[in-house]
């Protein structure tokens, strides 16, 4: 689900609503949906709301001209300094590849990284 530089935020929201994992918790069957969807204003269009309620999920969307999107900082700075570390890595800050297979690649061997970095000091 990579889109282009040029392309909204809000464009590719369905999909990425439906590409999300079952998320693993208790025993049973598994929940395929989060609960809520904390956004910023850039969602804040009828489609993204409709589409959130369409698939059980709240959506927590801040509106544009009328509320402060500070309010949504508690929730989106775990978004942000996730992209913060992952803007470390030279390779992945500016876009050497063009297959995007080499890219999700070396996404995906910096994101171990971070986790191993993370762990390493618990053990």
């Amino acid at each position: 689900m990579f889109t282009g530089a040029n392309v909204h935020d809000s464009v590719p929201l369905v999909e990425l609503l439906d590409g999300v994992a079952p998320i693993k918790g208790r025993r049973g069957r598994p929940r395929q949906r989060p609960d809520k969807l904390h956004a910023d204003k850039a969602y804040d269009y009828q489609r993204c709301r409709r589409a959130c309620r369409q698939r059980g999920i709240q959506p927590r969307i801040a509106r544009r001209g009328v509320e402060s999107s500070e309010r949504l900082g508690r929730h989106r700075w775990v978004v942000e300094r996730t992209l913060a570390w992952l803007a470390r890595m030279r390779r992945l800050s500016i876009r050497y590849e063009r297959r995007i297979d080499i890219h999700y690649a070396f996404t995906s061997l910096a994101c171990s990284l971070i986790c191993f970095n993370a762990l390493s000091g618990k053990f």
